[in-house]
């Protein structure tokens, strides 16, 4: 599985329902990778509209298969509106090393509601062996490595 450095940069949202009956939406997302999550900013009174253009960093280890990334309207007066979400998923991501700023579908109940344009850029971390490939030498009958742990 790999491990590394998985950035996410949130560029922007279009054509997602208004869930503010009175006013323009002020949309944020939380973007979830594994238990890592991250909030943007409020892109107060961009509607159905927003961006963002913000970057955030995620450490990636064994298992993380998917990046989730939740939108939420920003509401004063009470709890936040659901907007719709994203899955992403990073196989490609993993193979290719970068994506492009690509967009991806927002989803709530089941039905399109939009979508999101995300950028993706992964850096493999360099994994040490824990083989028993080094040069040993002998000291009074012990073997001592100089693997560095």
């Amino acid at each position: 599985m790999p491990h590394g450095t998985l950035e996410v940069l949130l560029v922007g949202a279009k054509g997602l329902e208004n869930t503010d009956f009175l006013n323009n939406m002020d949309p944020y997302v939380i973007i979830t990778c594994r238990s890592q999550e991250k909030k943007s900013s409020i892109a107060s009174g961009k509607g159905t509209e927003p961006e963002w253009n913000e970057s955030f960093v995620f450490t990636v280890t064994d298992g993380v298969a998917e990046l989730h990334l939740k939108i939420l309207d920003s509401d004063p007066m009470g709890g936040d509106d659901f907007v719709g979400e994203a899955t992403i998923h990073l196989g490609p991501l993993f193979q290719e090393g970068s994506l492009p700023p690509t967009a991806y579908s927002v989803v709530k109940d089941e039905e399109y509601r939009g979508e999101i344009r995300v950028g993706l850029t992964f850096s493999p971390e360099e994994r040490k062996s824990r083989g028993y490939t080094a040069q040993e030498e002998s000291y009074g009958g012990w073997k001592q490595s100089d693997v560095a742990y």
